[in-house]
């Protein structure tokens, strides 16, 4: 139904892949080859795993054998992935009249990414190389024939995407020009022939983002001011010249989320803003008025940023308003999606559901159901017919009654600001036994939140017994703008300091074997748990660095050219080495500088093409402890990125996790 939207972003990229050779030509290899463990020292730690257990790591991780389900825009056609003995994930087509199936797209030694569909007669997918990032968009027809590099240039990366419906182009933003700045192109899907729209010229205050209507056009674009104030320019359709429309600091949010299509206000848009309170809420605004017509939804607890638009065939109305709050939740608001929803949530029950997938006449919908115990089901409904039939179980090996409760948590942090989370249960603990506990900080950290849901890294930590708890602590985002800044400057201090507390409520409710707890995360969980394992050393049995920062002075020295314009923000999220207040603190919470207070064991695994944080943040932790005596697994992947894609690498880390818990907690 949303007609258009971000395929992806460079902050929403998913990791992994370069070429398997890599691995046995030291010569090339990223960091330093001689720090990583060997095979033998991994299978050790596998052993460990050992008990009467009803599922096993692949029963978690491995991929499913169909995914990723796409209805064509003429409805006769379905897509999806299918998995094969390799596990490799091709894309196949489906005539639903003739039930011929053809493979589209065959994925080779580096993940498809995304992929979907650009008209009833051809596919786009995205690749990287070795998770570098670097993504490129590729298309092809719906037999694989027509295959075109749409962004055929070397070291290149994709901002945006955006599909021009019922015109077979496309409008995509990239760094070709400039590594660290992104300007707009229109391709067209079949030929291949690129046009730039316009030009990015200010590498000190650059254009930020760039904004479209359904038709193509650019209306208006942000510029990021010495990297710290934004400024959204309009453009007036009478004179076609782009006017100041807002000049706000970056910690505040006015953007506009789509044009108001439905309207004969060619200046109306849906536009998401905390301008005037606490909570990003969505509004009705005249751009030529610079003025709120009305309010469309707010939330007094969480912030609200989602909208979903028709398309053509009921003149894009909107459709429904979605935000994450304590779990998933959806608004509907045309009339025709409030029938949708009444009947999907009579049919679903207390799972949640999103429509995924529908044919340009909302006649056939794609939806896929999930819980805190369900992985995911697609289920196909016909809007005509009324009729709901089940398309696809993701992980029927896992059966719902199996799986531990992940249940919603909310205390109270030692300096009085409410902070919630989640506690993933295994049956264990609701019968009355104290089990061990996983401590699984997020990522991010800024702006990011754990949610309600199928977590398969918590599950498999319950089938062994073991609690997972999720802490959303200071920084993170969805909870408003002072909750998300109160943890600016507080990165390994005072947002460590609600984990902790988080950890002190749990035990206080009787679940938690205080002797037995582990601190695990990647990217900053990665950190989060380096500084766990320093910060309050006698808490965790042991650790485990999933593609974390040990260094925040060679974390800031390797962004990727693209992250540059952000340095600005970053200093003022992380803290500013040029101060040197700020920087005696930040040496004071980098790991790496802090080793002699690590008492516990700890297990480091990294991508080795990771853009994001460097293999050289692992490697300098694993050498730094090895120099004082102290035993270190280190797991290097070298055709992985900032966390592991490929099905055999994921596996493996998982296994080899699982028996170094087993092995500390039992000790």
């Amino acid at each position: 139904m949303n007609i258009t939207a971000k395929i992806f972003g460079i902050s929403q990229v998913v990791i992994t892949a370069l070429m398997m050779n890599a691995q046995t030509n030291t010569a090339k290899l990223p960091g330093d080859p001689s720090l990583v463990s060997t095979k033998a020292t991994f299978d050790q730690l596998i052993s460990y795993d050992k008990g009467n257990f009803k599922y096993k790591v692949e029963d978690y991780f491995a991929r499913p054998k169909a995914s990723q389900f796409k209805i064509s825009p003429d409805g006769q056609y379905l897509s999806y992935k299918e998995k094969d003995k390799d596990s490799k994930n091709h894309v196949y087509v489906k005539d639903l009249k003739t039930g011929k199936i053809t493979k589209a797209l065959e994925e080779k030694e580096d993940l498809i990414r995304s992929y979907g569909w650009l008209d009833k007669k051809r596919l786009f997918y995205t690749q990287d190389r070795g998770g570098n990032e670097n993504l490129h968009l590729y298309a092809a027809d719906i037999d694989g024939k027509n295959l075109k590099d749409l962004t055929p240039f070397e070291g290149i990366t994709l901002g945006t995407v955006r599909l021009i419906k019922d015109t077979p182009f496309v409008v995509v933003t990239m760094n070709k020009n400039n590594k660290q700045i992104f300007e707009p192109y229109k391709i067209n899907f079949n030929t291949g022939e690129i046009t730039q729209l316009y030009e990015n010229k200010d590498v000190k205050s650059p254009i930020d983002d760039y904004i479209f209507d359904k038709d193509g056009n650019l209306r208006g674009y942000v510029v990021l001011e010495n990297g710290l104030t934004s400024k959204l320019y309009y453009k007036d359709l009478q004179t076609g010249k782009f006017n100041l429309l807002k000049s706000t600091d970056w910690k505040n949010t006015f953007y506009i989320a789509s044009f108001n299509e439905n309207s004969k206000n060619k200046n109306e848009a849906y536009v998401v803003t905390n301008l005037d309170g606490d909570k990003s809420r969505i509004v009705l605004y005249d751009l030529k008025k610079d003025a709120i017509i009305k309010e469309v939804y707010s939330n007094p607890d969480f912030d609200v940023s989602s909208i979903s638009l028709a398309g053509k065939n009921r003149n894009y109305e909107l459709d429904y308003i979605s935000y994450n709050g304590i779990k998933n939740e959806t608004i509907p608001v045309s009339k025709f999606y409030k029938k949708v929803h009444d009947k999907l949530a009579s049919e679903f029950g207390d799972k949640q559901f999103y429509i995924v997938s529908s044919d340009d006449k909302d006649d056939k919908l794609l939806v896929i159901t999930d819980s805190d115990k369900v992985y995911g089901k697609y289920y196909e409904y016909d809007t005509k017919s009324k009729t709901i039939k089940l398309l696809f179980d993701l992980m029927p090996q896992l059966k719902e009654e199996d799986m531990a409760e992940m249940r919603p948590i909310e205390f109270k942090s030692r300096d009085g600001l409410t902070i919630r989370g989640y506690i993933t249960l295994p049956k264990e603990a609701l019968q009355g036994k104290k089990v061990p506990l996983i401590v699984n900080p997020h990522g991010g950290p800024q702006g990011i939140r754990d949610d309600w849901g199928f977590n398969p890294e918590s599950q498999l930590f319950a089938s062994r017994g073991y609690a997972t708890l999720q802490v959303n602590f200071r920084i993170s985002g969805g909870y408003g703008k002072e909750f998300q800044q109160s943890g600016y400057k507080q990165i390994g201090r005072k947002a460590m300091d609600d984990v902790e507390d988080g950890v002190k409520y749990v035990i206080e409710q009787g679940w938690i074997d205080k002797d037995k707890i582990a601190i695990y995360g990647g990217s900053h969980g990665g950190y989060a748990t380096l500084m766990g394992l320093i910060k309050t050393p006698d808490l965790y049995s042991c650790g485990v660095d999933y593609v974390g920062v040990s260094n925040i002075f060679t974390f800031f020295d390797s962004f990727p050219e693209y992250w540059k314009p952000y340095k600005e923000m970053v200093k003022q999220i992380w803290y500013d080495l040029d101060n040197p207040e700020e920087a005696k603190i930040a040496k004071e919470v980098s790991p790496v500088f802090q080793i002699d207070k690590i008492k516990k064991p700890l297990f480091v695994v990294q991508g080795a093409n990771d853009p994001r944080v460097n293999i050289n943040e692992s490697d300098q932790i694993v050498k730094a402890l090895r120099a004082k005596g102290f035993e270190v697994p280190y797991m290097v992947k070298y055709d992985e990125g900032h966390g592991f894609g490929k099905e055999p690498n994921r596996i493996e880390f998982y296994k080899t996790m699982m028996g170094f818990f087993a092995k500390n907690f039992n000790q």
